[in-house]
């Protein structure tokens, strides 16, 4: 019989299971991956340990077991339903050339069964079945066998459904083999299988067996090196151990959602509709704590893993206020979150201040857009719905966000929520336009932005350059210039960025041009055509303008940009680079006014 088991229960007997196999107890990996923020957050433990998957000792042993924080991204607009959540918990072991598949089977069967309680009977397993580079895994499907999984559980499957990796382009990688449990529900046909939408199976494990190197002419080679990596999901196991129809119901989200009810004053499982906003604030408030309370930490912004995280609590915001909470609400459900997950994880407490303090932030620069924009699209409605077309236009989707700050991906939810769809591509090209019209206002004073020849505005037009620069370094490289004036007091720079900067971000921004000014940098023009600049890397604004022949100038190897202005020949007598001001120009565009102090 299955026993009805907690997530802090399931935890501790995984880890005393494997501990008395001979693994050692890791630590779990951050969220955020070493030295790559462009990636979306890990979603296994392997990245970390690729090292030691490829030859490197690991210092705990080559027998390792833990429990991990991991996020799926790509789920963000499925969470609503009983089932997806964007944060979730694994449990690994890893062999890292101590044992194989053989071995690694065992221990998965002997834990399902012997640890966990399931019938063997309800177990059925998949396979790789093979193709033209990798044979079939007939060592896993008679190791299953061998332990009585009767043949017609056992399921070949092909790459797609039973193949790991590489993480990257190339790397470690290889056929798996994945348990599911039988829920009991009738087959929806002949062709029912494990991997089948209908809910007949429930996937509780997956043991990836490590034994492939993807070589960089897409060959398949075996590594002398053979690894394993398993994944157990604990909010899915222990929702199918206890019972529950949905991870939902379970005590990992019970607390969170009571806490929303006494918010609401509604009682979930009453209305399908208070339901699917009450499951969405629950996932996205245990996401966000997570990302801003992990080992290295970060705030909303609006680039990369900073933008799903505000993403996530502005839909998280959004729904709150769908159920009527007006009060700012968000800091209170993570006091809920931090209780559940503290004793496991106590990087969340450690980071408790800024948890509270960058949720409450986010919910109070949000809320008012929010209301100005639900208000703006509930006016457009009526006339919306007399319309044959359900497909909200790319300009109106454009004014929301332009006039009153409303993002795209809210404006498609509200869309989907009654009927309709948003033209995307629509809201890209106007969004496009808004830019070609700020740009050319920007400039409509002075050719080029500059007022005259002279010394001063010389340097300045070349810090323009630098700065332009240093906001994509501490921003991120989204950052265009969306026009600039010079005078030879002062420069002033325009830019996309939705939010202000803060006083941090302004800062490094100063210490970045002012370091590029003391080194001294020579500034190199070479003349060549527009295609290669680009090639270059060189920085391109205003496309129109240009001839066939560019002029393109090199501040050392810090900037490249193509320009027809003057520029200095050395940045070391430019002076000191001190902005003045930050301020918003336009929705989505911000101003810098600078100087430069001899």
């Amino acid at each position: 019989m299955m026993k009805e088991l907690t997530a802090n229960q399931l935890r501790q007997m995984y880890i005393d299971f494997f501990v008395s196999k001979g693994h050692h107890q890791i630590s779990g990996a951050s969220l955020i991956p070493e030295n790559d923020p462009t990636v979306l957050f890990t979603t296994a433990g392997m990245h970390p340990l690729v090292p030691y998957i490829l030859g490197q000792e690991h210092p705990a042993g080559n027998m390792l077991v833990d429990y991990q924080k991991c996020i799926r991204t790509g789920d963000i607009d499925a969470v609503g339903d009983p089932h997806h959540l964007t944060f979730f918990e694994m449990l690994g072991n890893w062999s890292l050339g101590a044992y194989f598949k053989e071995e690694a089977i065992a221990y998965s069967f002997e834990f399902l069964t012997k640890h966990l309680g399931i019938d063997p009977e309800r177990l059925s397993v998949t396979v790789f079945k093979g193709d033209d580079e990798v044979p079939r895994d007939d060592v896993a499907a008679a190791k299953w066998e061998s332990l009585g999984i009767s043949k017609d559980r056992i399921y070949f499957m092909p790459r797609e459904d039973n193949w790991w990796g590489p993480a990257g382009e190339t790397g470690p990688c290889g056929p798996d083999s994945e348990m599911f449990i039988d829920t009991g529900r009738p087959a929806c046909g002949p062709d029912c299988k494990p991997g089948c939408k209908c809910g007949k199976y429930f996937e509780i494990w997956n043991d990836v067996f490590m034994g492939y190197r993807k070589e960089d002419d897409g060959s398949f080679k075996e590594m002398a090196r053979k690894c394993i990596d398993t994944g157990m999901g604990i909010e899915r196991t222990i929702a199918i151990l206890q019972g529950k129809k949905s991870v939902y119901e379970t005590e990992v989200f019970q607390p969170i959602i009571h806490k929303i009810e006494a918010l609401t004053g509604k009682k979930y499982g009453e209305n399908e509709e208070d339901d699917i906003s009450i499951r969405i604030i629950a996932d996205h408030v245990r996401t966000s704590c997570f990302i801003l309370g992990d080992q290295k930490g970060m705030a909303p912004s609006n680039v990369g893993q900073g933008y799903i995280l505000r993403r996530l609590i502005r839909r998280a915001v959004r729904h709150g206020k769908k159920l009527g909470i007006q009060e700012h609400f968000l800091s209170g459900l993570a006091e809920v979150v931090l209780e559940l997950y503290s004793a496991a994880y106590p990087e969340l407490d450690e980071h408790k201040d800024f948890i509270f303090t960058e949720l409450e932030k986010e919910e109070a620069k949000f809320s008012d857009t929010l209301v100005k924009g639900e208000k703006e699209f509930e006016k457009m409605l009526p006339n919306l719905l007399k319309g044959n077309s359900r497909e909200i236009s790319g300009r109106l989707a454009f004014k929301l966000y332009d006039t009153y700050g409303f993002p795209i991906e809210l404006t498609v939810e509200l869309a989907k929520e009654h009927g309709f769809t948003v033209d995307e591509k629509g809201f890209a090209e106007a969004f496009e336009k808004h830019q070609q019209i700020s740009r050319a206002g920007a400039e409509g004073t002075f050719k080029g932005g500059l007022a005259d020849n002279s010394e001063a505005t010389t340097a300045l037009h070349t810090a323009t350059h630098l700065l332009h620069k240093a906001l994509c370094v501490v921003l991120g490289g989204y950052v265009k210039q969306l026009g600039s004036n010079i005078t030879a007091e002062r420069l002033r720079f325009d830019f996309n960025n939705p939010a202000p900067l803060t006083k941090e971000q302004i800062k490094q921004v100063e210490d970045i041009v002012n370091e590029q000014i003391q080194k001294d940098l020579p500034v190199i023009c070479e003349t060549m055509t527009l295609e290669e600049a680009r090639e270059q890397g060189a920085a391109a604004q205003f496309d129109a303008k240009y001839g066939e022949k560019v002029k393109v100038y090199s501040i050392g190897d810090f900037s490249k940009e193509v320009c027809g202005g003057p520029h200095v020949e050395h940045t070391g007598n430019m002076g000191k680079f001190v902005i003045k001001k930050e301020q918003s120009s336009s929705a989505g565009v911000r101003r810098i006014k600078a100087v430069l102090e001899k």
